[in-house]
């Protein structure tokens, strides 16, 4: 599929391998693999179906040394443009850039590790790493898991912690002469998406920016919640690169990629769809599948929780089904009711208070108490 033009802002060019973005390339629709990055054969095959779908890059997480071996033979089996996501092991760039043409870090987990390195050492790090294998680099900030420091800055405002991150990660790029890199600014909200990234977009207009809606969650609901971040911000001429991440089956992955091929489409020629106001009601929030969901059972609770909660769609509550470690602990905090999914049990939260720890088959009989219960106390307070 060839990639859709839209008007953009001029930011300036990053090689992705052979993969331009920014500098009024098309915008390149991206797509993560959910198969276990270890199970080769899987792995390939998700990545040719990707791309056969339209997906300019293919992201692939890698955790661990034995992820680094199967990444090394998927690499020789397919041609398709690699994009690698380090997460918590900002280590491992030098290992896998030989292999990918794109690594991604997120700001608030490097904080997290290796203490007693200076920000600026790690940074400096990953630059040489990419600089040395090839590899462009893309600066991935989540609301879930921004860095102390800056929400510390800015207490009363989060988004403008998540752009200061961004643009503190820029600065340290380019100190070290390195100017090959994207940025991501992402929320399950799509209203803070925009704002966001207008934000960014206004104090540094020639940085090519990724657009993402990060756990949109199932379709159609997360379809709609993508389209109302990417709708408004290609029309401002936001946007260099995209992925809408959908919580679906594994043999259902490329639709993330049909869709983000038909929202460009749609807003190059004018049409634009009227969506609601998801937070006039019941918000459910779940990440999409990929390779770090420990429980493959994680995209079937999340239909179920959907299922079981449509009795309260009219309240105004968040309940969010996260699949994986990485994830789970930061971004269930801010909903209402949280679901942690691991390898055999599910915690559920309430905030950032955990209420206990169940298995799948168990939690969701706990998940309906619980929400009544919340219901419930809301109502008693209104009156």
């Amino acid at each position: 599929m060839t990639p859709t033009a839209v008007p953009q802002q001029p930011t300036r060019a990053v090689r992705v391998g052979r993969v331009q973005i920014g500098a009024g390339a098309p915008v390149a629709v991206q797509s993560m693999c959910a198969t276990k990055t270890r199970d080769i054969d899987a792995t390939v095959m998700q990545t040719e179906q990707l791309v056969r779908a339209g997906a300019s890059i293919v992201r692939i997480a890698v955790d661990n040394a034995k992820d680094v071996e199967a990444l090394r033979e998927i690499r020789r089996q397919t041609d398709a443009v690699l994009a690698v996501d380090l997460q918590e092991n900002y280590r491992l760039a030098d290992q896998v850039g030989p292999y990918v043409d794109k690594i991604r870090y997120n700001p608030g987990h490097l904080h997290h590790v290796e203490r007693a390195k200076s920000l600026r050492d790690k940074v400096g790090w990953l630059v040489q790493a990419a600089r040395d294998t090839d590899c462009a680099i893309r600066i991935g900030v989540n609301c879930g898991s921004v860095a102390p420091e800056f929400l510390e800055r800015t207490p009363h405002d989060q988004l403008e912690a998540l752009v200061q991150s961004a643009l503190h990660h820029c600065m340290l790029m380019e100190d070290f002469g390195f100017e090959r890199f994207v940025v991501s600014l992402k929320d399950s909200d799509p209203r803070k998406v925009v704002e966001a990234n207008e934000r960014f977009a206004a104090a540094r207009p020639d940085v090519p920016l990724h657009l993402g809606v990060t756990e949109a969650g199932m379709p159609p609901e997360g379809i709609i919640k993508s389209r109302l971040a990417f709708e408004q911000l290609l029309a401002e001429g936001i946007g260099d690169t995209l992925r809408v991440s959908l919580t679906l089956p594994n043999e259902r992955k490329h639709e993330e990629v049909m869709v983000g091929h038909q929202i460009i489409a749609d807003v190059t020629h004018g049409r634009f769809i009227s969506v609601p106001d998801f937070g006039a009601g019941l918000n459910i929030i779940a990440c999409p599948s990929c390779s770090r969901v420990e429980n493959e059972s994680f995209v079937q609770l999340a239909e179920e929780v959907r299922e079981l909660t449509r009795y309260a769609s009219r309240h105004r509550i968040t309940i969010a089904v996260m699949g994986c470690r990485v994830n789970g602990p930061g971004e269930t905090d801010d909903a209402d009711l949280g679901l942690w999914c691991g390898p055999s049990t599910v915690t559920l939260k309430r905030k950032d208070v955990k209420l206990g720890s169940f298995s799948y088959p168990q939690v969701l009989p706990h998940l309906r108490q619980e929400l009544d219960r919340l219901i419930g106390e809301r109502a008693g307070g209104a009156r």
